[in-house]
């Protein structure tokens, strides 16, 4: 399908959940799958219809460094278990905003580019408002529960390489630093989390976005089933 009708499906999708606070919404998927464009897009289509947006990212809540390479900046489990702070996230943003919730909330508290602090008052959500919240292991048990409706956005890990050495060749210096931080870090990383978790089977909407420009929602389990079971085939 075409890009504006997987936006106008999944508006429709999230109009329909009712809750007496702001839908919290969670955008799921490995790095580089497409994950942050499509919770940009969705943001802005929300927007368009006039509705109350909170736009925010896993990225704001990294934990310091020390924290995050206590076992080695290359660790897989380490970008897994140690990357995030998600005890900050839920106090500052995901319970605020949940049932019986102050609508007081922050959406970050750390930055890791700076290794720093966020300095950030606190604003107030309407209860009509959604939080589009787009980041890795979203579905991990320790957060599953607050989100009110969840997209896991699949792309294949071969395609998630060749993205990801045009995308991040500024941070690593070159397209074969990328690939080897991400088949000795990230993947293994993503693949712990998918075994763990198995966020393709629990999310709401599973849409493979191999083809940016011509994603498709997978409706079966069948099929659903077949692109976990894939993830760790990939080696």
């Amino acid at each position: 399908m075409r890009r504006d009708e997987l936006l106008a499906f999944l508006v429709e999708e999230v109009l329909e959940v009712n809750r007496p606070h702001p839908i919290r919404i969670a955008i799921d998927g490995v790095d580089a799958s497409g994950k942050t464009t499509l919770a940009n897009e969705l943001a802005e289509f929300l927007r368009h219809k006039g509705f109350s947006v909170i736009r925010a990212s896993i990225d704001g809540f990294h934990n310091p460094k020390e924290m995050r390479y206590r076992l080695g900046a290359g660790s897989p489990e380490g970008y897994y278990k140690d990357s995030f702070n998600y005890e900050l996230l839920k106090e500052n943003l995901l319970i605020p905003l949940g049932e019986r919730g102050s609508l007081k909330y922050k959406t970050a508290v750390y930055d890791f580019r700076t290794e720093s602090e966020v300095s950030q008052s606190y604003k107030e959500a309407s209860n009509d408002a959604f939080l589009i919240f787009d980041g890795v292991f979203l579905l991990r048990p320790e957060i599953r529960e607050y989100w009110d409706y969840s997209i896991y956005v699949h792309s294949d890990f071969n395609v998630i390489l060749k993205r990801a050495s045009l995308r991040d060749q500024y941070l690593f210096g070159s397209s074969g630093k990328v690939e080897k931080r991400y088949r000795e870090k990230y993947i293994p990383g993503q693949k712990l989390y998918l075994k763990e978790a198995k966020p393709i089977l629990l999310a709401d909407v599973v849409i493979d976005n191999n083809d940016y420009n011509q994603p498709e929602i997978v409706f079966s389990d069948k099929k659903k089933s077949e692109l976990l079971e894939s993830t760790f085939n990939f080696v």
